[in-house]
């Protein structure tokens, strides 16, 4: 039993003697490892600390500035590991973290590949910026301004106030309108005029109310066509362009749009009906209300009166 347990203890000090005297030899090569695990972690953090400034002045998002600078600093990271293992001759080892990355790295593309779509198209929003913060657009069925950009999804604030987060791959594959983009906009009004007037009057008058707003685009005409004959007016649509940086400024244009219309038209005397119904009471139609009130004063009645409730004679 007890020659048993020296055996034992014997091995232990053994392999711990072993280990120590490894230890001494591979001490140097483990001090110049750290050394170059430190030199490449600095050289990482002054890299990203020196580009910070002149990235800056081309990447506007901050968003993509950071992620390239962590990005780099990683890498520099990456490149102290293996080139530290490798001194201590562990090259199995850096193979062995290649692999497991890899493999780990294929299992959370599977995994997490919503979060890994909205990622990439954040990158590429922020690169290709077909929108940016304050723009006005219509996209997914939500019409608002653009409030903030993320690497993962673009925060939206609708007309009310109320904020949308939007995934950043729904932003980048799906048509988006974007009002803000020429800074200009059209506007188109919509209205009717009475049957008897003089339509080329009517143009001339409409044309010159819309032309005294002051706000208008001077590359743009003023435009009128009349599109139908409605139920109870012809109806035509004026078109003008404005200067457009918010959903106000629209607004504005439209009402600012019928005031004038009205004033002029009232000047002018010109209408702009009500809407008109016209009442048929035949049964084959075509016949007005005074003739069939007559047509039942006339008609016999059951008890021998007419229509008056006087009895015939």
């Amino acid at each position: 039993m007890l020659d048993a347990i020296e055996q034992a203890i014997r091995k232990i000090y053994d392999k711990l003697l072993n280990w120590v005297e490894t230890l001494i030899v591979m001490l140097p090569n483990l001090l110049l490892a750290v050394i170059i695990f430190c030199a490449f972690y600095y050289a990482g953090r002054l890299v990203r600390q020196t580009l910070q400034r002149p990235l800056a002045r081309v990447i506007h998002t901050r968003a993509i500035m950071d992620l390239l600078l962590s990005l780099l600093s990683m890498a520099f990271i990456a490149i102290g590991l293996f080139v530290a293992l490798s001194i201590l001759q562990l090259d199995k080892a850096v193979t062995s973290l290649l692999a497991g990355a890899g493999i780990v790295g294929l299992a959370l593309g599977f995994a997490f590949q919503d979060i890994a779509a909205n990622f990439v198209s954040g990158v590429l929003i922020a690169l290709r910026k077909p929108i940016e913060i304050g723009d006005l657009i219509e996209t997914n069925g939500f019409f608002g301004i653009v409030s903030r950009i993320t690497l993962r999804s673009t925060i939206v604030r609708t007309m009310p106030g109320q904020q949308v987060h939007i995934p950043n791959k729904d932003i980048y594959s799906k048509p988006i309108v974007n009002f803000s983009a020429s800074g200009k906009r059209r506007v188109d009004l919509d209205c009717g005029v009475s049957y008897g007037e003089d339509l080329e009057q009517v143009r001339e008058v409409t044309l010159r109310a819309i032309r005294n707003l002051s706000y208008l685009d001077p590359a743009h005409e003023v435009e009128l066509f009349y599109k139908e004959f409605g139920e109870s007016s012809i109806n035509f649509t004026v078109r003008y362009w404005i200067s457009f940086q918010k959903q106000a400024d629209y607004l504005k244009a439209m009402s600012d749009g019928i005031m004038q219309i009205k004033k002029a038209f009232d000047a002018e005397g010109i209408t702009i009906p009500f809407p008109i119904r016209t009442l048929d009471f035949g049964i084959k139609g075509g016949e007005k209300l005074a003739e069939q009130i007559n047509q039942l004063n006339l008609a016999p009645q059951p008890n021998g009166s007419n229509g008056n409730g006087q009895q015939s004679g």
